[in-house]
């Protein structure tokens, strides 16, 4: 048999693909973190009239990407990487704990705080690492820094760590659309497919990322998340 150097998979590559492996594991849908029993507000939105087709659910979820909570985990994830991958045990504690008291309100820190223990549990089992057990142990710690410490922990870059965890959050969020709205699955395809642009745009601009960054201009989401508290009726969690 003919031997070719094609027939070989170089040390750089072997790692690349083990890295998109993990990444590619540990935000699936099948991942054990309840991702899909979150909504983000958007159960709220739909039943008071706030969405109600394609075009304006895009709109809504893009703004969260850029405007919202998801724009803030992305800092924190690469605050979490930077300081993990340097061994900073001292910072990356405090940030675990400026994360935790930086979420809106009390469904979207359920949400971040629950995803983010249950992925710690899981990882922890299934992909341990050092960098994993520098992460305070007495308090909650958000889903954005869980992951930012794995991927570090892994030698996974930041910036594909950024585009696959935005991805899912939006891939999360329209999947929720698509059961509340509701909307088809090509309706959903399509909301994915345009937040592509954004989406690798966000995670660029966020892998250098620092606390002064953060911010946001999504109170309509914010205010949806709290009335979903009260809702009386709801199938999310959040």
């Amino acid at each position: 048999m003919e031997v070719t150097q094609a027939m070989f998979t170089s040390a750089e590559g072997t790692a690349h693909s083990a890295a998109l492996y993990r990444l590619m594991t540990w935000l699936s849908p099948a991942y054990p973190v309840g991702a899909f029993s979150y909504s983000h507000g958007l159960e709220y939105a739909v039943e008071a009239g706030l969405l109600c087709g394609a075009e304006n659910t895009r709109a809504w979820i893009a703004d969260t990407l850029e405007f919202g909570a998801a724009r803030n985990d992305g800092v924190f994830l690469a605050c979490a990487h930077r300081a993990a991958r340097r061994g900073e045990r001292a910072a990356l504690a405090e940030l675990a704990e400026l994360a935790a008291a930086h979420v809106a309100t009390a469904e979207l820190a359920l949400e971040t705080r629950a995803q983010g223990e249950a992925f710690l549990s899981a990882t922890r089992r299934a992909w341990p690492s050092a960098a994993l057990d520098w992460l305070p142990a007495d308090r909650p710690v958000v889903y954005p820094v869980a992951v930012g410490v794995a991927a570090a922990g892994h030698g996974i870059a930041v910036e594909a760590t950024l585009l696959a965890y935005l991805s899912a959050f939006a891939a999360n969020l329209t999947s929720a659309a698509q059961r509340l709205v509701p909307l088809g699955q090509r309706d959903g395809q399509a909301i994915v497919a345009a937040l592509e642009p954004l989406i690798v745009t966000l995670a660029a601009a966020l892998r250098e990322a620092s606390t002064d960054q953060l911010g946001g201009a999504a109170m309509m989401i914010e205010h949806c998340s709290m009335q979903h508290e009260t809702q009386y009726t709801r199938l999310f969690r959040s």
